[in-house]
Parts: C-alpha cells; structure tokens; sequence
C-alpha cells in the first residue's frame, strides 16, 4: 500500500509538473503569459483598458494620417491654381496702353484654357472624394468644368465685357463682380448643394483628432477656407480669379481703342486678381498651420501608443530568459519524476518476486 500510495503521489506531481511544463512552453513559443485575459490574474482588466486606449489612440492616429493625405493634395492644388493667378496677374500689363490685337488675342484664349483648368482644378478628388466641394464629397462641386466658358456667369461677364464702353468701365465691373458673387442657379458654376443647399452654410470639414478637439480643415471652392480677401474682391478667391479669367477671355482685339475706359477695366481685372494670389497664398499658409497642428497631435498619439504597448507588454509578456530557465528546470523535473517512478516500479516488482 505504501509503494502503491508514494507511485500515486509521485505521478500527481508528474501531471502537475506536465502541466506546468506545458503553460511554459506555450509562453517560450509565443512570448506571453497566456492566450486570455484570466492568465493575468488581477492585471486582466487594466490591459483590457490598456487596449482600448491604445485602439483608440490608433483611430484618431490613422484618421489623421488620412486627412493629412488629403490636405497634402489639396495644397498642390492650391498651389498649381495661385500659380496660374500669379500668371495672369503679371500678364495683364500686356494688355495695358496701346496693346497689339494679336496680344489680345492670345491671352484671351489662354485665359479661356486657364479658367477650365482652375474648374477642374477646383474639383480634384482624393481616394474618390471631392476636395472642394464641403461636405457633398461624392459629387462634383463644378458640376460642368469643361463648360464653364458657357456657364451663366461665364457668358453674362463676356456680355458685359462685349459692352464696354470709353465711359462705362465701373459700371461693367461692377456687373462683371455680380456675377461672379451670384449663387443662382443657372448663373454661379458651382453646384447647388454648395451656392443654395446645406453647404451653402455648413461650417468647415473638420476631424475629431482627439477627445475634445476637432481641427478645421476643409475648403469649399465657392467661398475661402480660414481667410479674409481683400482689395478689389469678391469675397472669395476662387469667385475672383474666375472673374478675372472670364473677362480676359472675352476681350477682343478692338477694345483696346476704347482709351481710358479700357485701361480702367484692365487695370481692375488685374487688381482683382492680385486680391486671388493674395488670399491664396494666405490660404496656403494657413493650411500649412493646420498641417503643422495635426502632426503634433499625431506625434502625440504616437508617443502615448508606445507608452502603453509598453505597459502592455509588461503585463502580459513574460520575460523569455526567466522562463526558459523554468521551462529546462521544469522539464529536468519531470525527467527525474518518470525516473523516480520507473525505480518504484522495479523495486515492487523485486519484492513481489
């Protein structure tokens, strides 16, 4: 009874110690205390919140990330279309005094190709959303870019540059800002979700970039994003170098006869469309500052995730040459158990004989 009583305590240990050696070679092969939270005993719940945190910390990380895609293409947007401002802005001296009607000529048509460029500029989609268009982002917020040339603003500014005058200048660009200010249907190119819809009055696209803060970002392409225009505006840059394009487009080679009149109009057309460069390099800028604010909330999100991983990693890693000492002197054990065993089992089989 006693050899059967010591072979029956010494195979208890023997399962115990299989046991064990088996829970240490699972965490030498993978690294962690055990596949479920009930492995770590009291530090369950804390790595469960550690987790959450950092999945969380991980959303606002990726979806800032995202944004910052988008406002990176935005600015190169921005920056092709204050670039043709820009260019038109010095080109008009060209048109000024005693211009030759072939000069005329020539920047019209390239005004008119600029303008349609600056429409589809203005409609620039990043991963299938429209950049510009608020937060209608599926549709176009120029709804007929190639055909702006013949929209209803497009063609009452040619209207009203066909009628000037040696006497009507104000009068014309007075009409000309009209129509470029006008959120009518059937006048202003842009689309009716953004001229007369909800967009016409929403606030700015803007994320939630942590718990209590949303960062503005968005800018539609009827109205400036964080600026203010000066000077011979519209109120927008966008509306005023449409404007501007528009009426240069519509000029023709006569007109420069006209004298003071015609001076008087070309002179304005330029001023408007440094109020464009103006505000658009102004809009850059601030774009620039916004992009600035989220890759240091970004690199703090970042900062913190690691903190935690680390924290997580504390609870529920082991630490690998501890345990794969445990894991030898455990299996040295277990060794010495079947041994054990095996010499009981000789010495009962001695005295049976």
């Amino acid at each position: 009874m006693n050899g059967i009583s010591l072979t029956g305590r010494i195979d208890l240990n023997a399962t115990m110690l299989r046991e064990r050696l088996t829970s240490l070679g699972e965490q030498v092969s993978t690294g962690r205390k055990g596949s479920s939270y009930a492995a770590l005993n009291t530090d369950g719940p804390k790595s469960m919140d550690l987790r959450g945190e950092i999945s969380r910390r991980e959303a606002y990380k990726n979806t800032i990330q995202q944004t910052l895609s988008k406002i990176q293409v935005t600015q190169d947007v921005l920056d092709r279309i204050g670039a043709i401002a820009e260019k038109f802005t010095a080109n008009t001296a060209k048109l000024l005094g005693a211009t030759k009607p072939e000069e005329i000529q020539i920047q019209a048509g390239q005004a008119g190709a600029a303008l349609v460029e600056v429409a589809n500029l203005l409609n620039e989609r990043y991963e299938g959303e429209y950049l510009f268009g608020g937060s209608d982002t599926f549709r176009p917020p120029i709804p007929n870019p190639d055909g702006i040339l013949t929209s209803g603003m497009a063609s009452g500014i040619a209207t009203q540059v066909a009628s000037l005058t040696t006497a009507n200048a104000a009068t014309v660009l007075a009409n000309t800002k009209v129509l470029a200010q006008s959120n009518a249907v059937g006048v202003t190119p842009f689309s009716v979700f953004l001229s007369t819809g909800a967009g016409a009055t929403e606030g700015r696209r803007n994320l939630l970039s942590s718990d209590n803060e949303r960062i503005e970002y968005g800018i539609a392409a009827n109205r400036n994003g964080s600026v203010v225009s000066s000077g011979e505006t519209t109120g927008s840059w966008a509306r005023d170098l449409l404007r501007g394009l528009a009426s240069i487009a519509a000029l023709t080679p006569g007109q420069s006869q006209l004298g003071e009149g015609y001076n008087t109009f070309i002179t304005t057309v330029q001023q408007g469309l440094k109020s464009s460069v103006n505000a658009l390099a102004l809009e850059r800028g601030s774009l620039g500052v916004v992009e600035g604010r989220m890759e240091s909330v970004r690199t703090l999100h970042e900062s913190v995730t690691l903190s935690l991983t680390l924290q997580v990693s504390e609870i529920e890693e082991v630490d690998m040459a501890k345990t794969i000492t445990s894991f030898q002197a455990t299996q040295n054990q277990l060794e010495a158990s079947y041994r054990t065993i095996s010499l009981v089992q000789q010495l009962r089989l001695t005295n049976f004989l």
